[in-house]
């Protein structure tokens, strides 16, 4: 954009590519909230894909996005990385690491997850402050912004350029070895709680859940939702399953007269629920 700001997605093959039983991808549903979502369409202008494989890669470049090729010497990324395996953790790293290279090129940039849906533009309900340095979705809000209790979640959130910035990605990939087994989401809370936003003097917002909302806190109101995270999900198969169901709902609620006082409430997200249950088969 203008301003020098970019939305940043990262995908695998296991997000693009249908398998025999579905008839859509991760992806896919991700890029048709653009679509209908409000205010979201020419945002996919403003999108990057970062490919981390070939088949990724292709697909983005068949879609006519634009596109970015991340290669990792010696790292298959393609199969689905199933939530805390090992090559879940070494995928999550790379990202970190990419996103430090464009703090560092000074552009500020919105980092989604592929399993966010968008159904408004988030840019209308993110703080337009230029000294609020980072904001950052939660998995559930505690009704405190600045609270450094909030517990965070990197798969979505908006970070300016700034020294400042820099000083947190470069401290937080520097944990990368000493992370035993954990994903970059809990170092990075670990690093807020150890109190690092007071050390860099960074100002830090906390997402209400009300507007940037997912599976493990939804949003209340259908009328200022402006993202929804498949997170408290374990597969691919669940999410978009799930995901599927969430932009059903709010394709019922844009249907609503604009003086219906139905009251929608989202579907229960139970194939999520019940990832955490079933032994998950992969295509790794």
């Amino acid at each position: 954009m203008g301003n020098k700001t970019v939305i940043i997605a990262v995908v695998n093959k296991a997000y693009v590519e249908q398998d025999v039983e579905s008839d859509t991808t991760m992806f896919d549903i991700f890029l048709d909230s653009f679509w209908l979502g409000e205010g979201t369409k020419p945002l996919i202008n403003h999108l990057l894909i970062v490919a981390v494989d070939r088949k990724a890669y292709d697909r983005c470049q068949f879609l006519k996005l634009n596109c970015f090729r991340l290669d990792t010497d010696g790292v298959d990324f393609e199969g689905e990385k199933i939530y805390m395996s090992q090559d879940f953790i070494k995928m999550m790293w790379r990202r970190t690491f990419f996103l430090l290279e464009v703090l560092k090129r000074g552009y500020n940039f919105i980092f989604t997850d592929t399993d966010v849906i968008w159904l408004r533009n988030p840019f209308t309900r993110l703080s337009k402050n230029k000294v609020e340095d980072l904001q950052i979705s939660t998995d559930t809000y505690i009704g405190d912004p600045w609270s450094e209790k909030n517990p965070i979640n990197t798969g979505f959130y908006f970070v300016r350029s700034n020294n400042k910035t820099i000083s947190l990605f470069e401290t937080w990939y520097g944990q990368k070895d000493n992370a035993m087994g954990k994903k970059e989401q809990d170092v990075l809370l670990d690093l807020i709680r150890g109190g690092v936003i007071k050390q860099l003097k960074l100002k830090v917002r906390f997402l209400d859940t009300l507007y940037f909302s997912g599976f493990c806190q939804d949003s209340k109101d259908f009328r200022t939702v402006t993202t929804i995270h498949a997170n408290c999900c374990r597969s691919i198969t669940a999410k978009v399953t799930d995901l599927k169901t969430a932009l059903h709902d709010w394709k019922k609620y844009k249907r609503l007269d604009v003086n219906s006082t139905m009251n929608l409430q989202w579907t229960k997200h139970n194939w999520c629920w019940k990832s955490w249950r079933t032994p998950i088969k992969t295509n790794a």
